[in-house]
Formats: structure tokens, C-alpha cells, sequence
């Protein structure tokens, strides 16, 4: 009898990038009233990474937007597996939340164009197209790095009497989100931050670098002036990684939004000098850059030698529902239509009573989400279509079966926040039935299966 070897499969790496910035005139959302973009500070793209281990094919898409509708995202994968053949359950796509780029689904009072998310979600199929074409042998690692001094958790826990009612009058908060610099009523944050910046890092069989995805728990930075297109240090830590790893500009690197549903970049009991437009975006994307830097020369090796896994499932969840008593001050306040007594109405009241109507008027009972679990090598990659509070990607992490974690948020879809239970009874802004639609234990439901999803992947 002879023997014959068997050969394992070749590994293969393939990234792109495909330029999705909007028209002058465009909507920019990200506020609670629409922008018109006036001016273009840096180009916005999709950044895409294709994997390859010889039995699975997988992508991921990193994209320069505040929000992006689920609908855009499964167009965009309906026409790479129609071009290309690949699985829609095999694309994960996500959005950075910039909140300086072009409006791609209703945020606030901004309006998305149809011609605009027709036109990204054909340039993110693109830039996949392009990513799987450029395939090639190659190998990939995975780190850590830790950037503690630009992550603070926004919501505080106040001295009693210092939280103001919400827009429609409610006084049972027991937290204030973004309460101010040094305001007199800071007790304490009301929950942790989560420092890791966490990176894969693939390469060619000859050490060149051809991608780096890398994830962090901050929401944005801003500072961006009105009208201002921008990506945010996202899109700045993109610019800065072909410099550090001296690639020539042949490098691809992404920065995926994490879970920082809860975090910004503002430390409420420190004062800041005055910064200039952007300054505070190059600031935090330089310190993230070069954490990773230090951190990718501690990679004892690159492997050609990482299996692929990647699950998906659709998760029913209940939508909330506004008391009737929440209705009726609802009405009362959107009723109101003279100047000056609209004047007189807290900030936003308005804005917000529409969304508890809108609310209550919602034919649906439920919303069918989709998450994702994805095995690269001893790495695990969660997506999870929601601001996500830190709390949960902490969890997964600490509880995922596989030895290191990444969580991404925002990640084929939005459907607003998405708080812990605890955080919940603290109420605060984004537990409010405007921003957040789903119910309340729909952490525990989503954690619970995305850990089932990451023990299966982990079976031999």
C-alpha cells in the first residue's frame, strides 16, 4: 500500500476598499436635527477583508456611516452572492458610527436618500467583489492592546435632585447621559469602559502587511464643524496604519465600532484644553494606532493554519410598548404648534414625544435580528445589530469559550440601543422608548445565544 500525504489547504487573504462618500447637499445624521454637508474633510469608504481556509469563504465590512439600515447590508450581500456566489450568511457588515457622514437610514430628523443607500450598497458589494478577487496565499494573527485614557462611560449616577425630568416630564431617572464637565452633581459613572483595543492582522506568506481589523469600544469622537463630511478616528486610525506598518499604502486597516453604547470619549471630571476642529479625532486615533503598533511586535507568529467558522441566526424580539399615560403627554406635547410656547418645552420634547408615538402606533409586535458568531483560528468575533453597552461585550468576552473575543456592534443593522437589564432600571437616555425599541432582557436572550453559536464553532 502507499502512502499519500495530505496537503492542508492553502489559507488566503483579500482586502479592498471602495469609496462611499456623499454628495455636497447630502443629509448628515448623528445630530438631533438634519445636516447638509458643505464641505468633504476626508473621504468615507467601505474597507473590506476576505478570508480564505480552503473549506469556508468569509468577509467583512467595515463602513464609514453613523447607521445603516439592515436593508441596505442584505442588498449589498444579495449582490456579491449573486456576482461572486458567496453565502449571504458568510458577510459580516458593519457600520462605524461616525457622526459626520451621510444619512443612511432615519436618525433624529435627518432623512436618508434612496439614491444614496442604492448607490453604498452597490460600492460595499463592490469592495467585496474586489477583496475576494484579490485573494491570495497568506497568513493571520490576532492581539491586544489597551487604550484606557480615551474610553469613559457616559452615563453618571447624580446627587438626588440634579437629574432633570426627560423631554415628556418623566423623573424617575437615576442616571444623566453626557451630564456635563465637572457638573456639582457627579457621584460616579454608572458602569465600566472596556480599554481593549483588539486587531486581527493579516499578512502575506512573505510578511508584507495586507489588513488590519481592529475594534474599540468608543462611540465616536466628533469635533467635526457643521457640514463637515468626516470618518471620525475610525477613519483616521485607517489613514495612520499603512504609515506604522511602513506598507507603502498597500495596507488595508479598518477600526469597527465595539460596544460602546454607553462610552464616549469625554472624561466629565477632567477639563480638556480647547481643541481645534479634528484635533481630538487625530488624538485618539494616533493613541489607538500606536498601541497597536507596539502590540502587533508581540505576535509571536502569523499562521497559515487558522480555520474558518461562521454562524448566523435570526433572533425574535418583542418590541416595547408605551404606557397609555405616555401616550396621552405625548399627544399633549406634539399638539402644541404656537413659537414661543414650543420655546417653553424642555429640549428635544418634541422630537421625543414622536418617537412615543410612533411607537405605540407600530403595527408590528416583534423585530426578527440577526447576529452572528465567527471563528478565525483561537479568535472569536461576535456582531450584534446595536449600540451595545459595554456590559455585554465584557460578558461575552469573559464568558466565550474561546480563548480571545472581539464583539462588534452596529453590525448588520441598527435597531437603536441596546442596555442590560440593570441598566435598564437605572433608566437614562438610552433606555427611553424612542431609543430603545426592544425589550428589556433582550441582552441576556442575545448573549445567551451568541455564546450557544461560539461553543458550537469551538467543536472540533
Amino acid at each position: 500500500m502507499i502512502a499519500h500525504a495530505v496537503h492542508a489547504a492553502e489559507f488566503r487573504a483579500g482586502a479592498a476598499t471602495s469609496n462611499i462618500t456623499p454628495d455636497l447637499g447630502s443629509s448628515i445624521n448623528g445630530g438631533f436635527q438634519d445636516g447638509k454637508a458643505v464641505f468633504i474633510h476626508d473621504e468615507l469608504h467601505a474597507r473590506c477583508l476576505a478570508l480564505d481556509d480552503g473549506k469556508t469563504k468569509l468577509v467583512f465590512v467595515v463602513a464609514d456611516s453613523c447607521v445603516i439600515g439592515r436593508g441596505i447590508f442584505d442588498e449589498a450581500k444579495k449582490m456579491v452572492n449573486e456576482a461572486a456566489g458567496l453565502p449571504v450568511e458568510n458577510m459580516m457588515m458593519s457600520a462605524t458610527h461616525s457622526h459626520s457622514c451621510g444619512t443612511l437610514q432615519a436618525v433624529g430628523q435627518s432623512e436618508p436618500s434612496p439614491m444614496y443607500q442604492r448607490f453604498v450598497a452597490r460600492r460595499i458589494a463592490d469592495g467585496v467583489r474586489c477583496a475576494l478577487n484579490n485573494l491570495a496565499p497568506a497568513k493571520i494573527g490576532h492581539g491586544s492592546a489597551s487604550v484606557p485614557y480615551q474610553v469613559f462611560n457616559r452615563r453618571w449616577k447624580m446627587k438626588p435632585g440634579t437629574i432633570p425630568p426627560t423631554p415628556l416630564g418623566i423623573t424617575t431617572d437615576q442616571v444623566k447621559t453626557n451630564p456635563g464637565i465637572n457638573n456639582p452633581g457627579l457621584v460616579e459613572p454608572a458602569g465600566p469602559t472596556d480599554p481593549e483595543v483588539r486587531f486581527i492582522s493579516v499578512q502575506s506568506t512573505d510578511g508584507k502587511p495586507i489588513a488590519l481589523l481592529a475594534n474599540y469600544s468608543l462611540h465616536y469622537v466628533g469635533g467635526a464643524p457643521a457640514g463637515e463630511v468626516s470618518a471620525d478616528y475610525y477613519g483616521e486610525y485607517a489613514r495612520l496604519m499603512p504609515s506604522r506598518l511602513r506598507s507603502n499604502g498597500k495596507l488595508v486597516a479598518m477600526m469597527s465600532n465595539g460596544t460602546s453604547g454607553d462610552i464616549n470619549n469625554t472624561p466629565f471630571t477632567v477639563t480638556r484644553p480647547p481643541r481645534e476642529p479634528f484635533e481630538q479625532i487625530r488624538i485618539v486615533a494616533q493613541k489607538a494606532a500606536d498601541a497597536t503598533w507596539f502590540a502587533l511586535k508581540k505576535i509571536d507568529k502569523h499562521r497559515a493554519d487558522a480555520p474558518l467558522g461562521m454562524l448566523q441566526r435570526e433572533v425574535t424580539l418583542k418590541y416595547r410598548r408605551p404606557s397609555e399615560e405616555d401616550v396621552q403627554a405625548a399627544k399633549a406635547v406634539r399638539a402644541v404648534k404656537d413659537k414661543a410656547e414650543i420655546e417653553k418645552l424642555p429640549r428635544l420634547a418634541q422630537n421625543y414625544a414622536g418617537s412615543v408615538i410612533s411607537a405605540a402606533e407600530r403595527p408590528e409586535e416583534s423585530i426578527t435580528v440577526k447576529i452572528q458568531a465567527i471563528r478565525i483560528g483561537d479568535l472569536a468575533v461576535c456582531a450584534i445589530p446595536f449600540e451595545t453597552f459595554v456590559e455585554i461585550g465584557l460578558d461575552l468576552k469573559k464568558r466565550s469559550p474561546m480563548p480571545q473575543t472581539m464583539v462588534i456592534g452596529l453590525a448588520n443593522g441598527r435597531h437603536g440601543y441596546l442596555p442590560t437589564p440593570e441598566q435598564h432600571r437605572l433608566g437614562g437616555y438610552e433606555t427611553w422608548i424612542g431609543t430603545n425599541v426592544v425589550q428589556e432582557d433582550a441582552s441576556v436572550i442575545l448573549t445567551t445565544q451568541l455564546l450557544e453559536m461560539l461553543a458550537e464553532l469551538k467543536k472540533p
